[in-house]
């Protein structure tokens, strides 16, 4: 058995705001509805999309517009993480995608930490490139390096 839901917001392999999809009852139960990303399709809800289509294409293209910003400005960025090096430049830790997060926050970008696609913690100096899921399809390509200090070394 499935539910006729009507989408209030993009909803990534799914559909588009505004659309008409079917969907199992406890993902409409559990997951859209609560999250306020679908409304049941009963014919009063149909009527009123009709009504709201356009507002609610006012309000995705706002939000694509601001996460097509977001995307530009890191685009732009580039981070740098110092980490203490060891022997063969050994990092003693790595950079993950929380630490990439809370730097991106001092910069005043607040992103979370689960869109920061990097797949496995760097534990290498180097330059590094990450995807960021902004909104929906929009990704921006993050650009930071890793660059050791010293660690306390005793004297010779």
């Amino acid at each position: 058995m499935q539910l006729q839901l009507i989408l209030t917001q993009d909803v990534a392999h799914l559909g588009k705001a505004g659309e008409v999809v079917k969907v199992r009852p406890g993902y409409a139960r559990n997951y859209l509805i609560p999250q306020g990303l679908a409304i049941s399709a009963t014919t009063r809800n149909i009527k009123q999309l009709e009504h709201d289509t356009a507002v609610i294409q006012k309000r995705v293209s706002r939000e694509r517009a601001g996460a097509q910003e977001i995307a530009d400005k890191l685009n732009m960025m580039v981070l740098q993480f110092e980490r203490l090096v060891g022997e063969d430049d050994k990092l003693f830790g790595s950079v993950t995608n929380k630490d990439i997060g809370e730097q991106l926050k001092v910069a005043g970008l607040e992103i979370d930490h689960r869109k920061i696609k990097l797949s496995d913690p760097v534990r290498a100096l180097g330059k590094y490139e990450v995807p960021v899921k902004v909104h929906g399809d929009i990704v921006a390509q993050l650009k930071f390096w890793v660059v050791g200090k010293d660690g306390d070394k005793p004297a010779s």
